[in-house]
């Protein structure tokens, strides 16, 4: 009878004073791709909340625990190209690049709307562009990204 009480007293302080799991433990490493290709509109206020969501998925896991990659093809390029004159924009963007977030900018989508990236779009380097944001999306989720689309 000692030992069942024993156990149950032990069951209960574990249960009691171990608490909720950190986000670290909860989470564990993530690899993640958010595919945005819509437009911002008034203001640009679906690109920053998807960037925010962006941020609030790196406050959660912790930024050494998270891969991001933004794919950015078809109107969802507008992000950067907006971010050239809105410094709200440009701010999410720098402070997720800063964060070690890649954006990947479709190069069909480059070619086939006569966008030069050096000149129409905010910090973007030949490096950030790829041949196909959809076909990039499938090479990611092929390399064990969650697809998420805000």
């Amino acid at each position: 009878m000692r030992a069942l009480i024993a156990a149950i007293a032990a069951i209960y302080a574990a249960i009691v004073f171990v608490g909720p799991a950190n986000a670290d433990e909860r989470y564990g490493k993530q690899k993640v791709v958010y595919h945005i290709n819509y437009l911002g509109g008034e203001d640009a206020k679906a690109y920053k909340g998807a960037m925010r969501n962006i941020q609030n998925h790196i406050n959660a896991v912790g930024k050494d625990n998270i891969e991001v990659k933004v794919v950015l093809h078809g109107n969802g390029v507008e992000l950067l190209r907006e971010a050239k004159t809105n410094e709200a924009v440009q701010g999410a963007v720098l402070e997720l690049k800063g964060q070690n977030v890649g954006f990947n900018v479709c190069n069909n989508t480059l070619v086939g709307r006569e966008i030069d990236y050096e000149n129409d779009l905010f910090d973007v380097w030949e490096s950030d562009i790829v041949p196909s944001g959809v076909a990039e999306l499938s090479y990611l989720q092929q390399q064990g990204y969650t697809y998420i689309k805000p």
